[in-house]
């Protein structure tokens, strides 16, 4: 199933110029980190903001499958029986519970996409496909809306983890003006630790995508605890020169935490508690390392 979290306006943090950023929801990595939680499961899910909670009860009277109990005044769900119908949602007073995850035809999707066709002629912008894992969706639908955007000529920008099979790159190659490539930690061991996964998948993906010429923004997450250092930093240059690896490129991205509060909603731990940003200094020198290394177009986000 291909559901969408989110359609945002006006991004200018996803690529080129101004940007209408489409979020898919679930991806095969779970970055400890992750400030979109709500893109990580694949399937529908019901999110409510219970802080917020009044303890009405309304939602538990309307639930038609007695999905939602009151324990101690706030309502409790029990997934199992719940069918995601969506009447908790409407009928709450507060507006405080809502399903995430909405399909989306190939023609609809392109068509509010278009609204914005003004904006991306105007900037140099266009649409960027991102998550989750836009690439976990299946190839034929994303492919769908990549050949549509392709004939109205919108640019395509695919924000991309790159865990996926590369045959599903290949596929989409033609039709994409820009990667923006997660690189997030050069050692295995700490990237099965924190992400979930090992890294090979991921790096030999990207070298493929520099050999078959893709233009590619590399864009590293930066946590102090994590990949925040001189060594990770150097490790990623000597990849990116050993593979011969050109990004038009090089994003970053300091560590935040604004996407804690949206964990208690979908009944989710945030691990991130005891993650930070490096120090601007640190940031700084980061960039120097790049910039001197040749990778002259390195900034600090983007």
């Amino acid at each position: 199933m291909n559901l969408v979290t989110n359609i945002q306006k006006y991004s200018i943090h996803d690529g080129d110029g101004i940007r209408t950023t489409v979020f898919f929801k679930g991806c095969p990595l779970k970055c400890e980190w992750c400030h979109n939680p709500e893109t990580q499961r694949f399937e529908r899910e019901l999110q409510c903001d219970k802080e917020k909670c009044v303890g009405c009860g309304t939602c538990a009277k309307v639930c038609p499958n007695d999905a939602i109990t009151m324990v101690d005044g706030k309502p409790e769900l029990d997934k199992e029986k719940c069918q995601l119908c969506g009447k908790c949602d409407n009928f709450c007073p507060q507006g405080i519970r809502e399903i995430v995850g909405q399909e989306y035809p190939v023609k609809e999707l392109v068509n509010e996409l278009m609204k914005d066709r003004m904006f991306y002629e105007q900037s140099g912008g266009g649409v960027t496909l991102s998550g989750g894992e836009v690439m976990a969706m299946s190839t034929d639908y994303i492919l769908q809306i990549a050949k549509a955007l392709k004939k109205e000529e919108i640019s395509l920008t695919i924000d991309t983890c790159g865990y996926v099979s590369y045959d599903k790159f290949e596929a989409i190659l033609p039709y994409v003006d820009t990667f923006l490539y997660d690189v997030k930690v050069m050692d295995p061991e700490l990237h099965k630790k924190y992400i979930g996964v090992d890294n090979k998948l991921i790096l030999d993906n990207l070298v493929k995508l520099s050999d078959a010429g893709a233009r590619l923004y590399i864009r590293i997450p930066t946590i102090k605890e994590v990949n925040g250092n001189v060594q990770n930093m150097e490790d990623t240059i000597h990849f990116l020169k050993k593979h011969g690896i050109h990004p038009a490129q090089v994003n970053l991205l300091p560590y935040h935490n604004t996407g804690s509060s949206k964990y208690p909603k979908l009944g989710m731990e945030y691990k991130g508690t005891d993650l930070h940003a490096p120090e601007k200094e640190e940031m700084e020198s980061f960039v120097k390392l790049f910039q001197d290394a040749g990778y002259t177009n390195t900034k600090i986000g983007g």
